[in-house]
């Protein structure tokens, strides 16, 4: 299952992490993000103990989403050691996002 984070979790969360984290800024609005859920999910389960799963609300949390120039919903970002190594934005299918994630695992 994935974790929500807001602006005030966000550092200890994702930025001191010491696991990979996949983070979606989301959007209630947003269409795409909804039926990217249950992916998630099943990739916060994959990836258990090796990788963390995050969602953060990009309508509630703003601070966040503008200190990573997140402009449009769903933006996918995976944080390596407190820094993003690799972003997409959009949904994607699982195994772009598995291939994120992998990249973030072997770097």
């Amino acid at each position: 299952m994935t974790t929500d984070v807001t602006d005030a979790t966000f550092g200890g969360e994702v930025l001191a992490s010491e696991l990979p984290v996949l983070v979606e800024f989301w959007a209630e609005w947003c269409g795409p993000c909804h039926r990217l859920a249950p992916v998630l999910d099943e990739l916060s389960a994959e990836y258990a103990g090796r990788a963390r799963v995050v969602k953060i609300n990009a309508d509630e949390n703003p601070e966040t989403a503008r200190a990573y120039g997140v402009s449009s919903m769903p933006t996918l970002s995976v944080f390596r050691a407190g820094e993003v190594v690799s972003q997409v934005v959009g949904a994607q299918p699982k195994s772009r996002l598995r291939a994120q994630i992998d990249s973030a695992l072997s770097g």
